[in-house]
């Protein structure tokens, strides 16, 4: 009997969204998206969720550059002398501007913005093709991937880029995307058998795991039609 080489150990990703934000100001006028800050309760979601993680033994840290997601990592990697990598192409699918959109068309264009997001030349909201979202998207997932400098990886990004990494994992692909949620600051963790830089089999451990409230029993709405009562709201 022939001993083949050491199985190579299994890595594990822990991908979360970035922590709670507020999209419209004081006066309900929208922000830019680019720029929005956690608010005072996204922070504590974020050191709750860095709270469950402290002993976890990170060897890469990414976040998609936006002020949110870099906020909520820093929180997550809190006395952790390990630095914090920006890859653009993980920001979240950009929408188009609300008030293009017919007024009739609105509450289904945002509070159900995943329906559909696999029919051919589907926009998100009216503004990014979901087709390009994914190629970029896999783009910076397939170098992370590629990477072996990491056994732990921590990915900080958004609720559309978690959705699509997940589904693919399972192998739905844009059309399961309306079936996941994914609240603020929540923790989903992924395990991987890696070899040749690609993914020979994958599975989900957890699944929008919430430090802050783990079942949350008194939340029914789903991230997007959160989003569409604050702008109807405003």
């Amino acid at each position: 009997m022939t001993s083949g080489a050491a199985p190579r150990p299994r890595r594990r990703i822990y991908l979360m969204r970035h922590a709670e934000v507020s999209y419209f100001d004081a006066q309900g006028q929208p922000l830019d998206p680019r720029q929005v800050p956690l608010t005072e309760r996204g922070r504590q979601q974020a050191a709750a969720a860095g709270a469950l993680l402290a002993e976890v033994s990170f060897d890469l840290a990414v976040c998609s550059g936006l002020p949110r997601t870099e906020e909520t990592a820093r929180q997550i990697l809190h006395g952790r002398a390990l630095p914090l990598h920006a890859e653009p192409r993980l920001q979240e699918i950009r929408g188009g501007r609300l008030r293009e959109i017919p007024r009739q068309d609105r509450e289904r264009s945002i509070a159900y913005a995943y329906d559909g997001a696999e029919q051919p030349g589907a926009r998100f909201i009216g503004g990014e093709l979901w087709s390009d979202f994914v190629v970029r998207v896999n783009q910076a997932w397939a170098q992370l991937i590629a990477r072996d400098d990491w056994q732990n990886l921590l990915i900080v990004a958004h609720d559309a880029v978690n959705r699509l990494l997940l589904a693919q994992i399972i192998g739905c692909g844009l059309g399961g995307l309306k079936g996941f949620e994914q609240d603020p600051a929540c923790i989903n963790i992924i395990e991987a058998d890696i070899d040749a830089a690609t993914i020979q089999r994958a599975f989900i451990r957890t699944l929008n795991l919430t430090a802050y409230d783990l079942i949350r029993p008194c939340q029914q709405l789903t991230v997007m039609e959160k989003v569409w009562r604050d702008y109807r709201s405003s």
